[in-house]
């Protein structure tokens, strides 16, 4: 059977993101976290965090009394990470950070890293139907100019970064040898499962989006190495959650 092209069927959707509801503006800047762990990190970083039910997920939309913030998560998977984004889109972000973790297929890489998506080679699912995917090499990109800004914003936190590409996956357990081989051979420095679909739907809807990962494991080795228990790894994640607080409540201020 012979699919039809992503042009021939992409117009007007059936069901909006909010359905037929008016809901509040949550304001310009949104955080997208993806594991319950560091949700557990920004909450506790938080006055008074105000928590609405989000889908399977939770929603706050009052970051430390700031208004212009909200933090959502956390997600697994791109399906549902774009169920999340683009609710929140609708309810008026408009710059939104996505903080996760990720595995390294490259030993660059190390447990503790962390690392910033300059381009998400795409292996999910999500992103045809949100764009017209070069057959070659299908890629999706963040907001350069926001990944620059997040970039110099650690710097002068002192927080060591590096920057590359990433393969975006639907399918954890099937990282086989010969995938890693081939998508390091692409130029992806780690792998996760949902960056490339964010950044198809931030770039169909003409928002701005990046992308902050810290390396949880690796495959690099062929085999699989996992830090979650490693102290750096948890540190990675401490100084990282802050760093994203401080950098939105920037972004808020400029706006």
């Amino acid at each position: 059977m012979n699919y039809p092209t992503w042009s021939d069927l992409s117009n007007e959707s059936i069901i909006p993101p909010l359905g037929s509801r008016q809901v509040p503006d949550i304001g310009p800047v949104a955080l997208l976290v993806s594991c319950e762990p560091d949700m557990r990190l920004i909450i506790a970083a938080t006055d008074n965090p105000v928590r609405v039910p989000f889908f399977n997920s939770t929603l706050i939309t009052q970051l430390n009394c700031d208004k212009g913030t909200s933090v959502a998560g956390p997600f697994i998977g791109a399906p549902y990470a774009v169920m999340l984004l683009e609710s929140l889109i609708a309810r008026g972000a408009e710059k939104i950070i996505v903080v996760g973790w990720c595995g390294a297929v490259t030993d660059e890489l190390n447990v503790g890293d962390i690392f910033l998506p300059s381009k998400a080679i795409v292996d999910e699912g999500t992103s045809k139907d949100y764009k017209h995917l070069d057959l070659e090499l299908p890629v999706s990109t963040p907001d350069l100019g926001l990944i620059e800004q997040l970039s110099e914003h650690l710097t002068s936190s002192g927080i060591t970064h590096g920057k590359g590409a990433i393969w975006t996956t639907d399918a954890i357990y099937r990282e086989t040898k010969k995938k890693v081989d081939f998508f390091r051979s692409l130029g992806a420095s780690a792998v996760e499962m949902e960056c490339a679909a964010l950044f198809s739907v931030a770039e169909y809807r003409k928002v701005s989006i990046a992308a902050l990962l810290i390396v949880s494991d690796s495959v690099a080795s062929r085999t699989w190495d996992p830090g979650f228990r490693n102290k750096k790894f948890k540190q990675a994640r401490k100084i990282s959650c802050e760093a994203i607080i401080s950098f939105m409540k920037k972004l808020c201020e400029n706006e």
